[in-house]
C-alpha cells in the first residue's frame, strides 16, 4: 500500500506509522511540489497511492490542491482531510473522482472553547466590569446566569458536539438543529431547520456551526433575526455565507441580537472599510476560532486511527457522503 502525504506530516508520524503499517510505502510531497519515496525523487506517473492525507499543515503551505489533484489523477481510494467543512470546490472534485473522504475533527476542540469563552464573557459582563475598574467606579453590574440559559446549536457535527460537552455541566438548556431530529444524551431537544424559528424567541445564545450549502446559505437572515430574543448572543463559526451581513446590521439596531461574535465573513479578509469592524455590538476575529495549539497532534492521531480502521476493512470515522458536496 502507498500512502500520500506532505513531507512535514510524514516527519511527525513516521515512527508511529512504521510500527502500525510496516508494509506501507509513503509518497511525500514537499513545498516545491516534488514527490519522494524514501528520499528518492519520483515522477507523479509512477506512483499509485491508495490512501491520502490532506493534513492541517497542507492547508497553510499551499499543498492542499497539489495533493488533491494527485489523488484524483492516481485514483486514491480514501483520503483523510483536515477540514471539517467541505464547501471548497476541491472537495467536490475529489468526491466526483470517487475518492472517499473523512472529515477532520481536530479543530473542533478550540472552536468549541472559542464559542464558550465568548458567550460566557458576554453573559457575564467582564468588559463592562473592567471599564468600571479603570474609572475607579464602585458600581454593581447585574448579569445573566449561565445555568438555565438556553442555547441553540445550528449544526451538530463534531464542533457542535464539543460545544455541548463543555456547556452541559453548567446547567445549560441545549437545542440542536439538524437535518433530522436525532436524540442525544447531551442535549435537551433536537429539531429540524423548519422548527428552529419557533424556538428563537426563548433562546439566549445562538451558535451557527452548520455546513454551508443551498439549504443554509443566508440562513441567518432578516426573518431569522426578527424571531430572536432581544439581547440574545449570536456566534458564527460556520461560514460567512450562512449569515446575511446587511440584515444583521439592521437587526443589531433592534437588539435582535444584542451581540454578535463573528469569526467568518462573506468576504475574507474582511475589508478594512466594512461597517462590521467598528460596530459596538460586534466582536470580530480573523477566522481564527480554530487556531488552537493542539490541532496538529489531534489531526495526526485522527489520521492514524482512521488509517488503522481502513486497513482493517472498517469504515473510517467521520466519513463524508457525496450529498455534502452536492453530488
Amino acid at each position: 500500500m502507498q500512502i500520500l502525504m506532505t513531507k512535514a506530516s510524514h516527519e511527525r508520524v513516521a515512527a508511529r506509522l512504521a510500527a502500525m503499517a510496516p508494509d506501507a510505502e509513503v509518497v511525500t510531497i514537499h513545498p516545491g511540489g516534488g514527490l519522494e519515496i524514501d528520499g528518492r525523487t519520483v515522477a507523479a506517473d509512477v506512483v499509485s497511492p491508495e490512501v491520502g492525507w490532506i493534513s492541517i499543515d497542507s492547508l497553510f503551505s499551499g499543498l492542499m490542491e497539489p495533493l488533491a489533484d494527485l489523488a484524483v489523477a492516481r485514483k486514491v481510494r480514501w483520503m483523510q482531510v483536515a477540514a471539517a467543512g467541505l464547501d471548497r470546490p476541491i472537495f467536490t472534485t475529489l468526491m466526483a473522482g470517487d475518492v472517499r473522504l473523512s472529515k477532520g475533527a481536530a479543530q473542533a476542540n478550540p472552536i468549541a472553547e472559542y464559542v464558550v469563552a465568548h458567550a460566557f464573557s458576554l453573559l457575564h459582563p467582564i468588559a463592562e466590569q473592567g471599564d468600571l475598574q479603570a474609572k475607579h467606579d464602585w458600581k454593581r453590574v447585574n448579569f445573566r446566569e449561565i445555568g438555565g440559559s438556553r442555547w441553540m446549536l445550528v449544526g451538530y457535527g463534531a464542533i457542535g458536539h464539543e460545544i455541548a460537552k463543555r456547556i452541559r455541566p453548567f446547567g445549560v438548556d441545549i437545542t440542536t438543529v439538524r437535518r433530522s431530529a436525532v436524540a442525544d444524551e447531551l442535549v435537551d431537544r433536537s429539531v429540524t431547520l423548519a422548527d428552529a424559528p419557533a424556538l428563537l424567541p426563548q433562546t439566549d445564545v445562538v451558535v451557527l456551526a452548520c455546513a454551508l450549502n443551498d439549504e443554509t446559505r443566508n440562513l441567518a437572515n432578516a426573518a431569522f433575526f426578527a424571531a430572536m430574543k432581544p439581547g440574545a448572543i449570536l456566534i458564527n463559526i460556520a461560514r460567512g455565507g450562512v449569515l446575511d451581513e446587511t440584515a444583521l446590521r439592521d437587526a443589531l439596531d433592534r437588539d435582535q441580537p444584542g451581540h454578535a461574535v463573528l469569526d467568518v465573513f462573506e468576504t475574507e479578509p474582511l475589508p478594512t472599510a466594512s461597517w462590521i469592524w467598528d460596530h459596538p455590538k460586534v466582536r470580530v476575529t480573523a477566522h481564527t476560532s480554530n487556531a488552537g495549539d493542539g490541532n496538529m497532534a489531534r489531526g495526526d492521531d485522527q489520521f492514524l486511527a482512521n488509517l488503522k480502521r481502513y486497513r482493517a476493512g472498517e469504515a473510517p470515522h467521520n466519513e463524508a457522503h457525496k450529498s455534502e458536496v452536492g453530488l
